[in-house]
């Protein structure tokens, strides 16, 4: 059954609840012992993951300690509520960024990504996590995308093409790519096996036609300026996260007392 919201599909509960069949915890698996083996050279202070779902951490073996977990609703190891569209932290503050499906079910998909860009420090680390439209899965949930009442109905297709286009006009640069799940599981006993050892052979390939995507991409450059008064209206609600250094202390003027100006003529007096 679906879950609904003031008739409306409840976003976050259907895809945990698609996560939590076979072919969800399957593709969950991969991601996370791909996404594991980008964060080994990821390092900083701070690492976010922002995205749909709740109890999915994907930083668990990031040796960055202070971790953020952003959904828009409250839950299991969630730390921040917040939209992905307007993330209440301050500029070039978070080190490591996972979007795990943040762009897939956003509105405006192009403008969480701005707000993404503008919490990464420079030269900091980007992982977008994302369904692939141009596979099998892809078309899959296109037909069941008709249904209104379908969790895909809400998917906002974004492809890899379009997504590093995105992502060059953000100042950002694409290191890398990598795809999962070319094929979904089947089956069971032995067919399964078959299809789970064409699938890492395709994982391992790193084939075009899998069912999720991660794009790696570091920020080089801030290509974004946002309106002065709208950046001073935020201000005040930022999470400061990297602590400023305290002022250094002015140098005190020099201010001769009278005594000493007194001394100072009566020895040019003597000295005349």
């Amino acid at each position: 059954m679906n879950a609904t919201t003031g008739g409306h599909i409840d976003t976050l509960t259907e895809l945990e609840a698609w996560y939590g069949r076979d072919n969800g915890q399957y593709l969950l698996g991969s991601t996370r012992a791909a996404v594991n083996a980008l964060l080994d050279t990821a390092f900083g202070y701070h690492i976010l993951q922002t995205g749909h779902t709740r109890g999915h951490a994907l930083y668990t073996q990031s040796p960055i300690n202070h971790r953020i977990y952003a959904v828009e609703r409250g839950g299991d190891e969630v730390s921040l509520v917040a939209l992905a569209d307007e993330l209440p932290l301050e500029s070039d503050s978070i080190d490591v960024v996972i979007a795990h499906h943040t762009l897939d079910f956003a509105t405006n998909p192009h403008q969480v990504l701005r707000e993404i860009q503008r919490v990464l420090t420079p030269q900091g680390q980007l992982l977008i996590i994302g369904f692939n439209p141009h596979s099998l899965l892809g078309l899959n949930t296109r037909l069941r995308g008709i249904s209104h009442k379908s969790l895909w109905h809400r998917h906002t297709r974004v492809s890899e093409n379009r997504l590093t286009d995105w992502l060059h006009l953000l100042g950002c640069e694409v290191q890398g790519r990598t795809r999962l799940g070319v094929l979904p599981l089947a089956g069971g006993g032995t067919l399964r096996r078959w299809f789970a050892r064409l699938d890492s052979w395709g994982n391992r390939h790193n084939l075009h036609g899998g069912s999720l995507y991660i794009l790696h991409a570091i920020k080089q450059v801030s290509a974004v300026h946002r309106p002065r008064r709208q950046w001073q209206l935020r201000r005040e609600r930022l999470i400061g996260l990297v602590p400023k250094p305290a002022p250094a202390p002015a140098p005190t003027p020099y201010r001769p007392t009278r005594a000493g100006t007194a001394s100072r003529h009566s020895g040019s007096g003597d000295a005349v």
